[in-house]
């Protein structure tokens, strides 16, 4: 497909435009590296062409600072200010979603903390509320069981609106995989730690 042309046009009456302009669910799969990357870019993209994103970090602790996260509010701070893109929003499971009010003290139920997470961006998803989501490490609860294979397929199939949806991780479900329009796997060949060295700043976050 050299240049985003089809190597065939199905013969279903749709024009050019309309054929630019349908939701993608996206999957980022496998055990290399550079899933939620890929993801975080296609976020950009979305961002410079004024589309309304919202990331949703399933698993990683509110500690881990990932530099695509600086770098996407501070885009949607420039939307603030200036016009330019579109408005961004980041949500992270790890440092308890901002929908969920829960004592300091509390310890925290991950797998409870995931269903309310999906919940709320079910909702979001059926109110039309973003056009571009990024679902960041959302195949693991869903392969540990805390969240129904089939409720997401069923709300991301059924999503109303252009809404783009790009979800991240390991062992994606042949469900999910199924359903969506774009699926990619990593493979890995080489990776430095395989060599006992350390993650690095600008390179793993």
């Amino acid at each position: 497909m050299p240049q985003g042309v089809p190597d065939s046009v199905p013969n279903d009456g749709l024009t050019t435009r309309q054929r630019r302009n349908q939701p993608v669910l996206g999957v980022h799969t496998g055990p290399g590296k550079g899933k939620s990357t890929a993801a975080f870019g296609m976020a950009m993209r979305a961002w410079n062409a004024g589309m309304d994103v919202a990331v949703f970090q399933f698993v990683k602790s509110a500690k881990w600072k990932v530099g695509e996260e600086s770098t996407m509010l501070a885009l949607g701070r420039l939307h603030e200010e200036t016009g330019e893109g579109g408005p961004v929003q980041w949500h992270k499971m790890g440092q308890g979603w901002s929908w969920i009010r829960r004592s300091d003290d509390a310890e925290a139920d991950h797998a409870e903390s995931a269903r309310a997470g999906w919940a709320e961006i079910a909702r979001r998803i059926a109110a039309d509320e973003h056009d571009f989501y990024v679902l960041d490490e959302f195949t693991y609860p869903l392969h540990w069981g805390w969240i129904d294979v089939d409720d997401v397929v069923d709300a991301l199939r059924d999503r109303p609106g252009k809404q783009h949806v790009i979800i991240t991780g390991r062992y994606a479900p042949d469900a999910l995989i199924e359903a969506a329009d774009l699926v990619t796997e990593m493979t890995k060949i080489k990776h430095p730690m395989d060599a006992g060295r350390k993650g690095q700043k600008g390179i793993e976050w």
